[in-house]
């Protein structure tokens, strides 16, 4: 078994990360979870939270991502963020935007329950809110309040 694996992380605004890594940290919609070489395969959803890379001389890195996906092999993983920034290139602008485009699921999900009464809908962008805010508390940049405007 291979020491490392190829890792790609892609925001739609850029190619974030390519390289050979040892681990890496995921924010799973389910639960965190850590794939290094030799994961099973595996596709996962992904909540809003820190990712955290070592790569192959031990160093780590760290991004903020507002959700999205990984696919997992034996010999790469491959995520696909909806937003996503490098840790320390996150400052309040960066974080506000990620906040407003998790608000506005929630509304659009709001709004379809009134219309279909999709309660898991719901359920399902609140907890994207809650998520964000915990991300946002977790590297310092929380200030909304729950009936914040936008």
């Amino acid at each position: 078994m291979a020491d490392t694996m190829q890792f790609d992380l892609v925001a739609p605004e850029r190619n974030l990360m390519s390289v050979s890594v040892r681990e890496v940290r995921l924010p799973g919609e389910n639960g965190d979870l850590s794939a290094m070489p030799g994961h099973a395969p595996a596709i996962v959803n992904l909540r809003p939270g820190l990712v955290t890379v070592i790569d192959e001389q031990g160093s780590e890195h760290q991004f903020a991502i507002s959700g999205g996906f990984a696919e997992i092999n034996n010999e790469s993983l491959s995520l696909l963020a909806e937003i996503g920034r490098k840790k320390e290139e996150m400052d309040q602008d960066a974080f506000d935007e990620m906040m407003r485009a998790a608000e506005r699921k929630k509304k659009a999900a709001e709004a379809e329950e009134q219309k279909h009464g999709a309660e898991e809908v719901v359920a399902s962008a609140a907890k994207l809110l809650a998520d964000m805010e915990a991300l946002g508390t977790q590297i310092g940049l929380y200030k909304y309040s729950s009936d914040s405007s936008n």
